[in-house]
């Protein structure tokens, strides 16, 4: 496999893995309801099976992430960790029928836009 294969997997996981990670809690949060400092709601949370996957999404992200900085730019690797924000957004309209806003189109582009132009600056950095 070579580097630009590398980045590419390494970051899709990540992807992935973060995002399930956010959609997980997002469910377990529907499951167990409103926040409560109290005993039902801590139980409910332990026992809600989306708690246990958000908790392995968090492993499979740490993993990965660190499997990538030992190879990846520390800049361009910190930023395009940064793109679950974009697919969490996604996931949030497809499952969760959030809205969509002008405002939240342009800040997604924005850090989708900011990944490339740091990954194009690497990469001239790397080859000069």
């Amino acid at each position: 496999m070579n580097r630009r294969q590398f980045y590419l997997a390494g970051f899709g996981a990540l992807m992935l893995a973060d995002t399930w990670t956010q959609t997980a809690f997002k469910l377990a949060s529907r499951a167990t309801g409103e926040f409560a400092p109290n005993m039902i709601w801590l139980r409910a949370a332990a026992l809600s099976p989306w708690i246990y996957g958000a908790i392995a999404g968090y492993l499979v992200a740490f993993l990965t992430w660190m499997t990538l900085l030992e190879r990846a730019p520390i800049g361009p690797a910190f930023a395009a960790s940064h793109l679950e924000v974009v697919t969490v957004l996604i996931v949030s309209v497809v499952l969760f029928g959030e809205r969509l806003s002008p405002a939240k189109l342009a800040g997604a582009a924005c850090i989708v836009l900011g990944v490339i132009l740091l990954s194009l600056s690497e990469s001239k950095h790397s080859h000069a």
